[in-house]
């Protein structure tokens, strides 16, 4: 076997079949992703073109985030929630917030709850078309890569609108939402859903049908369902090897079983799969959506605890409490009842969970994150072993990782 010492010399230290070491090779591999430069790099023990073992090395970004938290008041750490996740803030958000009004058991307005959720969905499809794009571009296929980032810059400005931001939202906040979202935004929103079905259209026309594209899907990083199950992998990976949950229909939040849809599930258990359960998620993510604006409550977007949530800047120009709440809050926080609480969500990736255990004080004592992309990482040597090096690349792409979920 070749020591490499620059790899890294305890990674690939275990023996292999006796007698055929001799014959391997040890590659480093990567970054050949948009999303892991710097932060993951494959190590693989190859024999010829066939995939032995592999490691994923991950590392560099480090940004010591659940500490960070236990750091912060409650309502600072709605900010840092977007920095994990950087496709998906929203759901990010909603998370954190679920849990914080848990342990507070704040009622949270019905008009606030239909808006999560149609922010949670079309969070969903900005997540799934970087994905689509970036893996067919790791395909060989670039113009699906232009097509979905015209589709996604639509979503950005969507957001920017109701949050004054196109990435780092932080517009689900603990009580509700930050503010009314202006005049205009909800046709903003249904010009969106209505011809984005169209453009699913468009890159199935692309793809589904071109022999290069199904040739390097179908059969390929084969995962079984009890796999699956066992590595702890959720999400759109999850029920492309035939496990049919879904947190949103299973334990719903946010009023989610409210909405009429389908879980996308298939036991083909292989890249192709993903693909599919993929575009049928986005088709569905605007089937909820359609149902939120049609159906839309009236009433309030926060819930009525003045020592919890921020006052309106008009009351505090003429009311002195809406002062005093405001600047005890920001100076000093808001207690949270003593207690632990764990809640998760269904993000574009997968089942994202919050654990947060309070002291009673106003910051957490701890904070924990289940994020699914470290899960979906430690199934790679599953689906790429005894598989070609070029299937690598097409198998990565079918996970949909986010460093920022990986090494926290």
């Amino acid at each position: 076997m070749p020591t490499l010492p620059e790899v890294g010399t305890p990674i690939l230290q275990a023996p292999t079949a006796e007698g055929s070491r001799d014959q391997h090779m040890v590659l480093n591999m990567g970054p050949q992703h948009p999303s892991t430069h710097g932060v993951l790099r494959l190590v693989l023990e190859i024999d010829g073109e066939i995939v032995v073992r592999m490691y994923p090395e991950i590392g560099y970004l480090h940004t010591g985030i659940e500490k960070t938290c236990e750091a912060k008041f409650y309502q600072q750490v709605v900010p840092l929630t977007d920095r994990v996740d950087y496709l998906g803030p929203m759901n990010n958000n909603l998370v954190y917030s679920l849990a914080v009004e848990k342990l507070l058991e704040l009622e949270i307005p019905a008009k606030a709850q239909w808006l999560r959720v149609l922010l949670s969905e079309l969070t969903r499809i900005n997540s799934h078309l970087i994905w689509l794009g970036t893996h067919a571009m790791d395909i060989g296929a670039l113009t699906v890569f232009l097509y979905t980032f015209r589709e996604r810059e639509d979503l950005l400005r969507i957001f920017e609108a109701v949050s004054g931001q196109r990435m780092m939202t932080s517009y689900i906040r603990i009580g509700g939402l930050s503010m009314e979202p202006p005049l205009g935004w909800l046709e903003r929103v249904q010009n969106f859903i209505s011809t984005f079905p169209e453009k699913i259209d468009e890159y199935s026309n692309l793809l589904t049908g071109n022999p290069i594209f199904v040739n390097r899907l179908k059969g390929i990083g084969h995962l079984s369902g009890p796999d699956a199950l066992a590595l702890g992998v959720t999400g759109p990976v999850m029920r492309a090897s035939g496990i049919d949950f879904d947190v949103r229909r299973d334990m719903p939040y946010s009023s989610y079983e409210k909405f009429q849809f389908t879980v996308p599930v298939s036991n083909d258990c292989d890249v192709w799969a993903r693909y599919v359960c993929r575009l049928e998620e986005m088709r569905q993510s605007v089937k909820i959506c359609q149902q939120v604006l049609d159906g839309m409550p009236e009433g309030p977007i926060k819930a009525n605890a003045p020592k919890i949530l921020l006052p309106d800047r008009e009351e505090m120009k003429t009311q002195m409490e809406a002062l005093i709440h405001h600047f005890k809050i920001v100076t000093e926080g808001f207690p949270v009842p003593a207690g632990e609480v764990y809640q998760s969500i269904e993000s574009g990736h997968g089942q994202v969970g919050y654990y947060i255990v309070s002291d009673g004080g106003p910051k957490p004592y701890r904070c924990h994150m289940r994020y699914p992309s470290f899960a979906d990482l430690q199934a790679l040597e599953t689906m790429c072993k005894g598989r070609l090096l070029a299937d690598v690349v097409a198998v990565i792409g079918s996970i949909d990782i986010v460093l920022g979920e990986i090494d926290r």
